[in-house]
C-alpha cells in the first residue's frame, strides 16, 4: 500500500460542469430509491444517517446555484430542515433542475465565486463540488448497499482537482480526516475516497 501525495495545483477542465451534472445523475436514481425505512440508516458520514445525509445532498445542491450567481456558502446552511419525510426525491429534483439552469447562465464560467475554503475560479469550485457529490454518492450507496451502481469515471475525472485542491495535511480546520493509504491501482473510487479521508471497505450493517 502506498499513501497519495498531492499533485501539483492545476486548474480543472475548462469546463467542468458536465462533470457537475455526471455526479447528479448518479445519485437521482440513488435519491430516489430511499424508503422511509432507510432514512435511520447509518451513512460512513458518522455524524449523519441516510436522512441526515439527503439534507445535506439537497443543500449542496443549493449552495453551489446560490454561489454562483454570487452568494456567500454559509447563506445555505449544510443541512435543509424544508423538506418533508417523504420529499426527499422531490426536494433533489427541484434543486437539480435550478442547478442546471444557472450552470447554463451566460458568463458562468468566467466568474470567481465564494467557496467555503475561499474565492476561487468559478470553475475550480464546480469540480471540487463535482467531487464532494461524487464523494457522497459513494456514501448514500454504501448505506443502502448499491455501491455497484457507481461510476469509476466519475470518479477518475473528480480525482486530479481534489488532489490539487484538498492538501493531505494539515486538515485540522477541514471537514475531512487523515488521507488513507490506498494502493495507487485501486479502482478510482477507492483512490477518490482515500483522498477524502475515507475507508471504501466501509459497508452498513446487516438489516
Amino acid at each position: 500500500m502506498t499513501t497519495q501525495t498531492p499533485a501539483t495545483p492545476t486548474s480543472p477542465a475548462a469546463d467542468p460542469r458536465p462533470t457537475v451534472r455526471r455526479a447528479i445523475e448518479q445519485l437521482t436514481p440513488i435519491v430516489q430509491g430511499v424508503t422511509e425505512a432507510d432514512l435511520g440508516r447509518p451513512t460512513p458520514c458518522t455524524d449523519w444517517t441516510v436522512r441526515g445525509l439527503l439534507a445535506h445532498l439537497v443543500a449542496v445542491e443549493r449552495r453551489i446555484a446560490h454561489i454562483v450567481e454570487g452568494g456567500h456558502p454559509f447563506d445555505v446552511p449544510s443541512q435543509v430542515t424544508d423538506v418533508e419525510q417523504d420529499a426527499w426525491a422531490a426536494a433533489w429534483r427541484t434543486s437539480a433542475a435550478r442547478l442546471a439552469e444557472v450552470l447554463e447562465q451566460p458568463g458562468v464560467l468566467e466568474r470567481d465565486v465564494a467557496h467555503p475554503l475561499g474565492t476561487v475560479p468559478a470553475p475550480l469550485a464546480l469540480a471540487v463540488y463535482a467531487g464532494e457529490l461524487a464523494a457522497h454518492g459513494w456514501d448514500l450507496a454504501a448505506a443502502l448497499d448499491r455501491v455497484d451502481a457507481l461510476d469509476q469515471d466519475l470518479a477518475a475525472a473528480c480525482l486530479g482537482p481534489i488532489r490539487g485542491f484538498l492538501p493531505a495535511e494539515p486538515r485540522d480546520a477541514m471537514p475531512f480526516g487523515p488521507v488513507v493509504p490506498v494502493a495507487d491501482d485501486a479502482p478510482a473510487y477507492d483512490r477518490l475516497l482515500g483522498w477524502y479521508g475515507r475507508d471504501a471497505g466501509w459497508r452498513p450493517p446487516a438489516r
